[in-house]
C-alpha cells in the first residue's frame, strides 16, 4: 500500500532553515530528491530550499505474511514497488527529474540487500540523468527532520526504532552516542513481542500499536524485568521473560497484564536513559524520533519527563516519524548545501555506519 504525503497533510514545520542551518545559502534555488530503503520501508522524498521545504513524501511498506522481515524479501518487495513510488514522489511535489538538482540516498544503517536497491537505483538516476549524488546517514536524518518540524536548536534526542535506540546529542560536529540499547531495539522488542503472542501482523492498528491496545484492559502490569546500565538499556531478558509470562497466563486479564507490564518497563527504561542524558547534557529540549515516536504512550512519558525539569518535547508528524524519503531528501539537501557528495563508483553501503562517524558540516 502506497502512502503519499504533501505538505498540507505533514503541517508547516515549526523550525526556520535559515536559522537552524545559518552557515547555508538558503537563497540558492536546489530541490533533491531522497530515497530510503534501509529496512521494510522504500520511500522517496523531494525537497526544497524554499517552503514548505518537504514538497512530498510517498512510502510503500514491506509487510511479510508472518514472520519477521526478511532482508531478501523485503529487498525484492523494494525492486518491485521503486518506479510507482519514485513516480507518484515527482507527481505529488509537482516536479519532473529535470528539475532536482542532486539525489540522496541513505547508505546506512540498515539491512544489506534492502540497502543495495536504493543504492542502484539512486545510482542510476544520478548516471543517466547527470546528477550529484548525495550520501546520506539515515540516523541523522530521523535526528534532522525532527529538528526541522519542531524547530529545537540544539535538542537531547531520544532516537527509537525497529532497529535503533538510542540517546544522542550534538557536540564537536557530531552527533555523540551518550547511551543505546546493548541488545535489541525497542521497536524490535515490541514487534517480535507481538509476532510470538499472536497479535501481529497488523503490528499498528489505528494509529497504535497492538501492544499498546493489548494493555488497555489491564489492571495492573506484570512483574517483569526493569534493565537499565548507565545510560544503556536491555530489553532481550524483558522479551523472553514477557513470552514466559503470556504463555504461561490463562485469562485475557493475565494477558493483558503481560503487554501492559512489557509496555510500562520498556517505555520507562528509554524514559530513564532519555532523563539521565537531560540531566548530563543540560539541553533545554528533547527530541523524539524513530519509528515509536509515533507511540501517544511514549510521548506522553517523554512529556511528562522533560515538563517535570522545565524542558521541551517534541516529535516529526508521525508520517516522518518512522522511516520515510522525506528524511533523506531533507539531510540530502543540506549535505549537497554544503558540498557534500560523492562520486557513484565510492557511494558504498555500509550495514552498521553509526551517527557518531558522520561528520556534520552544516551545523
Amino acid at each position: 500500500m502506497v502512502n503519499v504525503d504533501t505538505p498540507s497533510s505533514l503541517g508547516k514545520p515549526r523550525g526556520d532553515p535559515r536559522k537552524l542551518y545559518p552557515r547555508l545559502e538558503w537563497e540558492k534555488d536546489a530541490i533533491v530528491l531522497g530515497i530510503e530503503s534501509t529496512a521494510h520501508t522504500f520511500g522517496v522524498g523531494i525537497a526544497s530550499t524554499h517552503e514548505p521545504y518537504i514538497l512530498s513524501s510517498v512510502r510503500d511498506t514491506y509487510r511479510p505474511k508472518e514472520g519477521g522481515i526478511h532482508p531478501r524479501e523485503a529487498a525484492s518487495h523494494h525492486a518491485r514497488v521503486a518506479p510507482h513510488v519514485l513516480a507518484e514522489a515527482l507527481r505529488s511535489a509537482g516536479v519532473s527529474i529535470k528539475d532536482v538538482d542532486a539525489i540522496a540516498v541513505a547508505l546506512g544503517p540498515g539491512l544489506g540487500p534492502a540497502l543495495r536497491i536504493g543504492a542502484t537505483i539512486a545510482r542510476g538516476l544520478a548516471a543517466y540523468y547527470s546528477k550529484s549524488l548525495v550520501p546520506v546517514n539515515h540516523a541523522v536524518a530521523h535526528i534532522e527532520i525532527g529538528r526541522l518540524y519542531t524547530g529545537f536548536h540544539d535538542p537531547l534526542v531520544l532516537y527509537v526504532s525497529g532497529g535503533n535506540t538510542m540517546v544522542a546529542a550534538f557536540a564537536k560536529k557530531r552527533y555523540r552516542v551518550f547511551g543505546e540499547t546493548i541488545d535489541i531495539a525497542l521497536g524490535n522488542l515490541l514487534d517480535t513481542f507481538a509476532r510470538d503472542a499472536g497479535l501481529a501482523p497488523p503490528y499498528v492498528v489505528e494509529g497504535m500499536h497492538v501492544v499498546d491496545r493489548c494493555a488497555v484492559g489491564a489492571h495492573e502490569p506484570a512483574d517483569l524485568p526493569y534493565v537499565v546500565k548507565g545510560m544503556d538499556v536491555s530489553f532481550s531478558g524483558l522479551l523472553t521473560a514477557a513470552l514466559r509470562a503470556w504463555n504461561k497466563a490463562k485469562t485475557a486479564q493475565e494477558k493483558a497484564s503481560v503487554c501492559l507490564g512489557l509496555r510500562e518497563i520498556a517505555y520507562s527504561a528509554a524514559t530513564e536513559v532519555a532523563e539521565r542524558g537531560l540531566a548530563h547534557t543540560r539541553k533545554s529540549s528533547v527530541l523524539l524520533t524513530g519509528g515509536v515516536a509515533a507511540s501517544p504512550i511514549l510521548r506522553e512519558k517523554i512529556k511528562a519527563m522533560t515538563a517535570y525539569h522545565g524542558a521541551e518535547a517534541g516529535w516529526p508528524p508521525t508520517p516522518l516519524a518512522g522511516d520515510n524519503g522525506a528524511m533523506i531528501a531533507w539531510v540530502g539537501l543540506l549535505n549537497y548545501l554544503a558540498g557534500v557528495t560523492v562520486p557513484i563508483e565510492e557511494s558504498v553501503v555500509r550495514q552498521r555506519w553509526r551517527p557518531d562517524e558522520v561528520e556534520i558540516p552544516w551545523r
